[in-house]
């Protein structure tokens, strides 16, 4: 190689280096979005991570104008949809309405799990948290807390009930009556909340802690039976419902909680643009009344706020699952 050709060679090295950063910024700073949002949904239609996802994509599609699909990837307790969207491109393109599942207890049930639900994803806000109501069916002839851990605990073993699959928020919150009251139930996992819903009401499995708005129509209509919310106070939507801990079962919380994340390394303006919209949409009378009617409450956590959330209720759920002994070969 010549001294010229060196030469050469270098500067065309430099100007490529020169280049790189040019074109990155240049990606970082075109028009977003300039094409459709795709929001994954890791569990089946029906459900309450479906209904919040809808109803924010529709807001969000109006304010960003550009739309925003909605796509159902099941499967693993939420983990195929959450592992999906943790590796794809972090342009803010493609996010999930992940749940205290996908990104909070699976990790701790699951002994590999293919994603890292804190360092893959990054946060932008928590939709919102849902209120658990333990529901019977009619034929399970209990009027209230204290008469179903009497029959539970008359007949162990003998009552089952239902979630929406292994490490959902149902089934943390059965878990943890069960060791809260030292009592047994018998475990039947779904893919999906809709799915246990069709075997509750028609009186295959009796028992499950359900998102209230999937049974809140079912409630109202005598389906089912409402024994008590899982919240610290009565919900207003079923006021005369008493709160678990009204029922005796002291220090007895729990609640279903969808939040949105984007893959991890998206870019950080792309990033503050979905969370002050979607903050934005949460607070809109509007849509605060909407999750509301259906007995959830809007989430108030954006961003590092929803990371400090996450990494709390990771610590809160490690006890429980531990006790009560839950764990899944991948």
């Amino acid at each position: 190689m010549t001294a010229c050709h060196r030469r050469d060679v270098l500067r065309s090295m430099v100007a490529a280096c020169m280049l790189g950063p040019s074109m990155a910024f240049a990606a970082e700073q075109e028009a977003f979005p300039s094409k459709p949002i795709h929001m994954i949904v890791p569990f089946a239609p029906g459900g309450s991570t479906d209904v919040l996802t809808r109803l924010i994509g529709a807001q969000l599609s109006e304010r960003l104008k550009q739309p925003v699909t909605v796509e159902n990837r099941t499967g693993a307790s939420g983990n195929i949809g959450a592992d999906y969207v943790a590796k794809s491109s972090p342009d803010g393109y493609t996010l999930i309405m992940g749940s205290i599942g996908t990104h909070a207890t699976n990790p701790l049930i699951y002994r590999n799990m293919p994603y890292d639900p804190v360092t893959d994803f990054a946060p932008i806000a928590l939709a919102g948290e849902v209120t658990l109501v333990l529901v019977v069916h009619p034929d399970l002839k209990v009027q209230s807390v204290k008469e179903l851990v009497q029959l539970l605990k008359g007949s162990p073993g003998s009552i089952s009930y239902a979630s929406g699959g292994v490490g959902a928020s149902q089934h943390l919150a059965a878990e943890l009556f069960k060791y809260s009251t030292q009592t047994s139930m018998q475990h039947v996992p779904y893919k999906g909340s809709a799915g246990a819903l069709v075997d509750l009401v028609g009186g295959r499995v009796p028992v499950m802690f359900a998102d209230l708005p999937l049974v809140l129509p079912h409630i109202r209509s005598g389906a089912l039976r409402a024994l008590a919310v899982c919240d610290p106070v009565r919900n207003a939507v079923i006021p005369e419902v008493v709160t678990m801990q009204e029922a005796g079962i002291a220090d007895y919380v729990a609640t279903a909680w969808y939040a949105l994340f984007a893959p991890a390394k998206t870019p950080a303006n792309r990033l503050h643009l979905l969370q002050s919209n979607v903050s934005a949409i949460l607070h809109a009378p509007k849509t605060s009344k909407a999750i509301q009617d259906i007995g959830a409450k809007p989430g108030d956590a954006v961003g590092e706020k929803l990371r400090k959330f996450q990494l709390d209720e990771i610590a809160r759920w490690k006890t429980v699952v531990k006790v009560a002994g839950i764990s899944m070969d991948n």
